[in-house]
């Protein structure tokens, strides 16, 4: 039997339909979301949530021409098997397959590659400004969740688009409160009613009449506003110069088609706020949308506890040994392993919301006060308050211990985000201790030398698991600048950083070669690089971040200063934005494996 899925090859094919197949549509669809995703791995739960409204928008707007902009993109697998790439689903996240984001690359209809959150009504703006300028009709529509919603950047676009008489569309997911009461029957009636004509001519034909009569418009003018906000959650919005509708239920279609089609007619900035329900239509997302938010592939495997989790455990043991510790993060408790940390210690644990910014500045005031915050965050979340980490902590000297999740590659994430550039961004930065532990182990250690030293530190460590080093209980530092030389050889130095400690022992154990855990990128051990130029002939240098300005830079950077003729290669990230894929299959590619090492030492020596 011929499903209507198979039938949607476009939006085009999708408009074609009656109304009344969009649900048995939508069902199709999640049937196909969750049997993919299982086998993929990705984001479930924020997908199911949002298929009505992928439905009704591509059935109400002219898409591609009409834009949409989906924030950080968790939930655009529908929009993407709407837009041709249905067959596709099973390759998502897979090398070489689909990516788990919106990609400008991928489609016409992805209009804005996205990732980081909060950016799609400042990119939604600039298409709606362009468009204005161009003198053409088409729509701007950016479609953001409640969390997003909670950093700063959507709220300077929302101040600046409400001043413009450019078309945008805000549609406000909100799937962390329950379809109250208000959002039922009659919420919906209001919506239709506000966002109609009928409405529209009425109140602005009252307001060219009333603002003749000043008092009489002002009071008039209140009596609106107080007689929307006793039903709609709205004021705000309205203030910033938006006309507010909402909310309405998100997964009624109908609801939301003839919602859309009268605010597709409205000119200047609009706000549609809808209420969804995370994990719509699997039980089991339902029940525990957190969980369901990214799941792995169902054939994956874990090979030990990951750095996630030893900094997890570090941060409850700590916190047991001292009452300074206080633990912070940007809307990322589960990812960074902060939530045993929270339910432990509720008093000492702050999640700002995805507020990367705030979250460092918080960090620094509550250092000021001879308090021992800990900032838990991904390396490429972390570029989102670069001023602040400058200005803010390391300007002033403070004691801030950043624990940097997901440093280097992060396999089928892709480059958004991918911790390529932490070290590069890191090392430059006066002040700072920069760390990166070869094992589970150090990585505790490490943790807990940034925590006693009365300085800003950084602690970077890649994602998933380690190489299976049993993690000691105690809490000992390291001595800062200090280095451990792992073998002893002849003729080929390799100085490895972080996670490329063992795949240079690996090919050392080939080459002969001397392997050194530098351990700290900053500051560098200069007395075993010392010792290594005395009787070596080549240096290779390896790191999972970026090349240029990277710790091989560093080791460059010291080269330099002393008097030597020794050769040196530095191993790293190439200079382009890495797809997608896996992670083991990403390194070797980049020559950062055992393999690669082997033969960028045998490629010098016959050169």
């Amino acid at each position: 039997m011929e499903t209507i899925l198979s039938q949607i090859d476009s939006p085009d094919d999708l408009r074609k339909l009656d109304k009344q197949q969009l649900p048995q549509l939508a069902d199709e669809i999640r049937a196909l979301i969750v049997d993919s995703v299982q086998q993929t791995g990705g984001h479930i739960s924020s997908n199911l949530g949002v298929i009505e409204l992928t439905l009704a928008l591509h059935y109400v707007f002219n898409t591609p021409d009409d834009r949409f902009v989906w924030d950080v993109g968790h939930q655009s697998y529908v929009h993407k098997i709407i837009t041709g790439r249905r067959d596709q689903m099973h390759t998502m996240r897979q090398p070489g397959g689909l990516s788990g984001f919106p990609k400008r690359g991928e489609s016409i209809y992805d209009t804005f590659g996205v990732g980081h959150s909060s950016t799609s009504i400042s990119a939604a703006l600039g298409m709606a400004i362009a468009a204005q300028a161009s003198n053409d009709s088409r729509r701007a529509v950016a479609i953001i969740g409640d969390g997003a919603l909670t950093a700063g950047q959507a709220y300077e676009a929302l101040a600046h688009a409400g001043d413009l008489s450019a078309n945008l569309l805000v549609i406000l997911n909100d799937n962390e409160m329950s379809i109250s009461k208000n959002v039922g029957g009659m919420s919906n009636y209001l919506a239709r009613l506000l966002s109609g004509k009928f409405y529209t001519s009425a109140r602005e034909g009252s307001k060219k009449v009333l603002e003749k009569i000043p008092p009489a418009w002002e009071f008039a003018r209140r009596a609106e506003e107080h007689v929307k906000g006793m039903v709609i959650p709205g004021t705000l919005f309205e203030e910033m110069g938006f006309n507010y509708i909402g909310p309405i239920d998100g997964h009624d279609l109908d609801t939301l088609i003839t919602t859309l089609g009268n605010l597709r007619e409205r000119k200047g900035p609009q706000f549609l706020h809808i209420v969804t329900k995370k994990g719509k239509g699997y039980e089991p997302a339902e029940q525990q949308p957190g969980k369901y938010h990214g799941v792995s592939p169902a054939n994956s495997k874990s090979s030990g506890p990951s750095y996630t989790q030893v900094f997890s455990q570090w941060l409850c043991d700590m916190a047991r040994n001292s009452k300074d510790l206080i633990g912070i993060t940007p809307a990322m408790s589960d990812g960074s392993g902060l939530n045993d940390f929270a339910e432990q210690f509720p008093d000492r644990y702050f999640d700002v919301g995805i507020a990367e910014q705030h979250a460092v500045t918080l960090a620094a005031g509550i250092a000021c006060e001879g308090k021992k915050p800990v900032v838990a965050i991904y390396s490429t979340f972390l570029q989102r308050a670069y001023d602040q980490l400058i200005h803010d902590v390391a300007l002033q000297n403070l004691p801030v211990l950043f624990a940097i999740d997901r440093a280097g590659l992060v396999g089928a994430d892709g480059p958004t985000h991918a911790g390529s550039f932490d070290l590069s961004y890191l090392r430059c930065i006066p002040n700072m201790v920069v760390m990166a532990p070869a094992d589970e182990n150090e990585c505790r250690q490490m943790l807990t030398t940034g925590y006693k030293h009365n300085g800003p530190s950084a602690v970077r460590y890649p994602r998933g698991s380690g190489i299976g080093t049993e993690v000691k209980p105690e809490l000992t530092s390291l001595v800062i600048g200090k280095a451990e030389i792992k073998q002893q050889g002849e003729k080929v130095a390799i100085l490895a950083f972080g996670s490329m400690v063992y795949a240079a022992v690996d090919a050392a154990k080939m080459l002969n070669a001397t392997v050194v855990n530098m351990r700290f990128v900053k500051p560098l051990d200069t007395a075993v690089i010392d010792k290594i130029v005395q009787n070596h002939q080549l240096i290779i240098t390896i790191e999972e971040n970026a090349v240029s300005g990277g710790a091989g830079s560093g080791i460059n950077e010291y080269l330099h200063t002393i008097a030597n003729n020794i050769q040196v290669i530095n191993l790293g990230l190439p200079d382009k934005f890495i797809d997608h894929g896996n992670h083991q299959q990403m390194l070797s590619d980049c020559g950062l494996d055992a393999q690669g090492i082997i033969n960028t030492v045998n490629n010098h020596f016959q050169a």
